[in-house]
C-alpha cells in the first residue's frame, strides 16, 4: 500500500472533476471456481485499488463530490473468519491507512444511496464487468441488470481515465518491479526452449516465477511454437528443432501493477537464416516505435510508421511490392500484422479497458481507423509524459488468412502471393516491450531490457 497521502490526493482530484452527486466505487467480491469455498485467487477492482488501496473482498467506497465526505463500507470479520484466516485488521483501521475517517457496515451502503436518490442526487458509478456487481447495482439503485452499463457515468469514466492514464512516480516504481519479474520469466523461458520440452512445462515455470515474486501472472500465459495464432493458450505441444517459441507473458506484483513482454526464440538456440531475416524486421519495428514515441505524437501515428518499417522489410524479402506508403494506407501489411502496436498498461495489463477501451485509447481528436488490422489498435491517442504503453509489433504467416486473401484477390498490387505461400510453415514473431513516455521521448521499463537481439537471444540460450 502507498502512503495514505497518495490515495487522499487521488480522491481529491477526482472530486474536483465530478462537481455534484455521490461517487460510488465498488470493490470486488470472491469468485467461486467450482464450489463456494474454493475460489479463484482474489483480485481487487483496479479503480478501487487506485482510490482506496484496500485489497480485500467485500468493500465499497463512496465520495460526496459536493461536501467532500468519504466513506468505506465493509464488514469486520467474526470469530469464524478468525478461526480460518487468523486475526484481521478492522475496517476502521484499513480505512485509516488510506485516509478515510468514516466507515460503516456494507449493508448501510443501500441506505446511503437511497437517501441520495430520494434527494434527487446523481449516483455516479463505473461500468461493472463482474455479474456480482451488476446485480449489486440493481439491488442498490433499482436499475435492471440489463440496463446497468447504460446508466454508468460517462463523466466518471472520463475522469478516472484522465487520472489513471498519467502514472505517478510511485506507480512507475511498481511497474518497474513487475518488469523485473518479467525479465526473469522470459530469460527462464529462453533457457528452457529446447527440443523435447513440453510447452506446458515452460508455461508452468513462468507462472511459478510470477507467483514467487509477486501476486500472480498479469494475464494467462501465451506460449506456443504456433506463434501465428496471436493469443495461443494451448500448451499441449512438444518443442521441436526448426520451430520458434513465442512467449507473451507478464507479472503482476504485490501492489497489483503489471508487466507484459513478448519474445520469440528458436527452439534449440539458433535462428536459421529465414527466421533471422524476419526476426530482424520485427526488431527494427520495435526499435522504430521507441525512437519516435514522445509527448505530443499520437500512438496511431507511431503504429502506422512501424507498419511502414514492416512493409519495407517484407518488400526487401520479396514478399511485398509496390509503394510502401501506399501499401500501408491500403492496409496490405495487415496480412502479416493484423493487430495494433500496443495498449496502455498499469494496474491492468490492458489498463482501464473495463471502463471502455474507446475512452482509454482514443478521444475526440483521435478516432479509430476502420480498416482490418489497424482497427485493432487499442491505443491511438496523443501521448503524454507519464503514459505507460506496450510496443509490440509482429509478423505472422497465418495460412487460412493468406488463402482467404489470395482467393479474394486482395491487394495483389502489393502482395507477392507465390512467395508468401512458401512461408506458410513459418509461424509468427512478436517482440514486445513496456515503455514509459518521458518529457523528451520514451524509455524501456525495467532495470534492463530483456534480451532481444539475435546475438543476445542466442547467447542466453547457450548458457
Amino acid at each position: 500500500m502507498f502512503d495514505k497521502s497518495v490515495y487522499m490526493n487521488r480522491r481529491a482530484r477526482l472530486k474536483e472533476r465530478i462537481k455534484s452527486g455521490l461517487i460510488l466505487i465498488l470493490g470486488n467480491g470472491e469468485a467461486p471456481a467450482n464450489y463456494t469455498d474454493n475460489c479463484f485467487k482474489f483480485r481487487q477492482d483496479s479503480s478501487f485499488l487506485y482510490f482506496f488501496g484496500i485489497s480485500q473482498p467485500g468493500f465499497a467506497g463512496v465520495m460526496d463530490a459536493e461536501s467532500g465526505e468519504e466513506w468505506i463500507f465493509g464488514n469486520d470479520v467474526d470469530m469464524d473468519d478468525i478461526i480460518w484466516m487468523g486475526p484481521q485488521p478492522s475496517v476502521r483501521d484499513m480505512a485509516a491507512e488510506v485516509g478515510v475517517e468514516r466507515t460503516a457496515p456494507f449493508a448501510a451502503l443501500a441506505d446511503c444511496l437511497r437517501k441520495a436518490v430520494a434527494a434527487g442526487r446523481r449516483v455516479h458509478f463505473l461500468p461493472p464487468y463482474r455479474f456480482r456487481n451488476v446485480q449489486l447495482i440493481e439491488d442498490l439503485l433499482g436499475i435492471r441488470h440489463a440496463m446497468v452499463k447504460e446508466y454508468a457515468s460517462l463523466e466518471l469514466v472520463k475522469a478516472v481515465v484522465d487520472l489513471r492514464s498519467v502514472k505517478e512516480a510511485c506507480e512507475i516504481e511498481e511497474i518497474t518491479k513487475a518488469c523485473n519479474i518479467g525479465y526473469e520469466m522470459h530469460t527462464t523461458a529462453m533457457r528452457h526452449a529446447k527440443p523435447g520440452v513440453k510447452e506446458q512445462y515452460v508455461a508452468g515455470l513462468l507462472e511459478g516465477i510470477a507467483a514467487s515474486y509477486g501476486s500472480m501472472i498479469s494475464f494467462p500465459v501465451i506460449l506456443s511454437q504456433n506463434g501465428q495464432t496471436l493469443h495461443n493458450h494451448d500448451h499441449s505441444q512438444t518443442l521441436q528443432v526448426g520451430r520458434m517459441m513465442l512467449t507473451d507473458a507478464g507479472a503482476e506484483n504485490n501492489m497489483n501493477y503489471c508487466s507484459d513482454f513478448t519474445r520469440t526464440v528458436p527452439v534449440g538456440g539458433k535462428f536459421d537464416s529465414r527466421q533471422k531475416e524476419v526476426y530482424n524486421i520485427v526488431l527494427a519495428c520495435n526499435n522504430r516505435a521507441i525512437e519516435i514515441a514522445r509527448p505530443g505524437v499520437t500512438y496511431q501515428h507511431v503504429h502506422l510508421e512501424v507498419c511502414k518499417v514492416l512493409a519495407q522489410g517484407l518488400k526487401d524479402l520479396g514478399l511485398m511490392k509496390g509503394d510502401v506508403d501506399a501499401a500501408v494506407a491500403a492496409g496490405a501489411h495487415a496480412l502479416f500484422m493484423p493487430h495494433g502496436l500496443g495498449h496502455m498498461m498499469g494496474l491492468d495489463v490492458h489498463d482501464m479497458e473495463d471502463l471502455g477501451q474507446i475512452y482509454v485509447g482514443y478521444d475526440e481528436e483521435t478516432r479509430p481507423i476502420n480498416q482490418f488490422g489497424t482497427s485493432s489498435l487499442r491505443m491511438g491517442r496523443r501521448l503524454q509524459e507519464g503514459f505507460v504503453v506496450t510496443d509490440e509489433p509482429g509478423c505472422y504467416f497465418i495460412p487460412a488468412l493468406i488463402d482467404q486473401w489470395r482467393a479474394e484477390g486482395l491487394h495483389r498490387e502489393f502482395l507477392n502471393y507465390d512467395r508468401i505461400d512458401t512461408y506458410k510453415d513459418f509461424g509468427g514473431i512478436r517482440l514486445e516491450d513496456d515503455i514509459l513516455i518521458t518529457a523528451g521521448g520514451s524509455r524501456f521499463l525495467g532495470d534492463k531490457r530483456t534480451p532481444i537481439t539475435v546475438e543476445e537471444v542466442e547467447a542466453i540460450m547457450a548458457e
